[in-house]
């Protein structure tokens, strides 16, 4: 996998600071109708290998369901990771990395939730929801 060591990143008003390790340039899209009521649109993301945050008091974990809870700053609504619940997946939304630089789209999941009125033209891997939930099932979060 190519990798960074660390990058940095902030919420829009700079309340929540964080800094990720091993953090890959693949970026994924989850189009499930839970991130799309988050967003707005699809989730972007980045899976890191681990998240240090400065400003934690500004940081607000909303559970969003039994295995997965969402974060976001409290003070401007910034949507910053999903991670799932027990483990040190954090999924943070690719837009509040400091340098984003050599990012690329891999994936897509969820894909069978997708709205019509957009598509991406990057081909990507794109799953259904059954195939996530099939691989979660066998102790696999879909890359």
């Amino acid at each position: 996998m190519n990798e960074r060591a660390i990058l940095t990143g902030h919420c829009l008003c700079g309340a929540v600071k964080f800094t990720a390790t091993g953090v890959p340039h693949e970026v994924g899209a989850c189009h499930c109708t839970m991130c799309q009521r988050w967003t707005g649109g699809p989730a972007i993301a980045v899976k890191v290998a681990g998240m240090d945050f400065e400003g934690e008091e500004h940081l607000t974990r909303f559970r969003s369901s039994d295995w997965a809870e969402r974060g976001f700053c409290s003070t401007c609504g910034s949507n910053l990771f999903y991670r799932i619940v027990g483990t040190d997946d954090y999924y943070v939304t690719a837009g509040v990395f400091d340098d984003p630089s050599g990012f690329w789209l891999a994936s897509q999941i969820f894909i069978d939730e997708k709205p019509d009125y957009y598509d991406f033209a990057n081909e990507t891997k794109m799953l259904t929801g059954e195939e996530v939930f099939e691989a979660v099932a066998k102790g696999k979060m879909p890359e």
